[in-house]
């Protein structure tokens, strides 16, 4: 039997695990209280080039589905602004990931399937996936410190 794939969880734990690691190497701000060293329990360990090459992921896919005319520029423009508090990883993967991102593929945590058959397994559409994974990327954008 074939597992039916959760994009929109994958995608979501993959940005917030880059956004975790991101805050762990920020600098401290003195006023704010002490941090804690573990990470949140929903979000699994993932190392900087994972986080880095899935958020690029992620910026490819919301490019698709602006393309595809699902969503508008924000998404592309949110996630551009999360990319960059995310630790740089390995530009040629992260580039590479992004270009399967902008032909319809997800690629995170390991996983690889293109927006449409995510969206015939979940009897929906790659337009409502889309507007789903924006909805998501603005309440994450809207919990992150300016």
């Amino acid at each position: 039997m074939i597992a039916r794939f959760a994009i929109l969880p994958t995608l979501a734990l993959g940005l917030t695990a880059g956004l975790a690691l991101a805050q762990e190497t920020a600098p401290a701000d003195p006023a704010a209280p002490p941090a804690t060293t573990e990470a949140p329990a929903a979000v699994p360990a993932q190392d900087n080039g994972a986080a880095y090459e899935s958020a690029r992921n992620q910026l490819g896919v919301l490019a698709y589905c602006q393309e595809q005319g699902h969503i508008d520029g924000t998404a592309v423009e949110i996630q551009t602004k999360l990319l960059a508090m995310i630790p740089a990883g390995d530009t040629a993967m992260g580039d590479a990931a992004e270009a399967k991102g902008k032909e319809g593929t997800v690629s995170a945590m390991g996983v690889e399937r293109t927006l449409a058959d995510a969206a015939t397994e979940q009897n929906t559409t790659e337009e409502a996936l889309c507007k789903q994974m924006e909805g998501l990327l603005q309440q994450l954008a809207s919990q992150v410190p300016a």
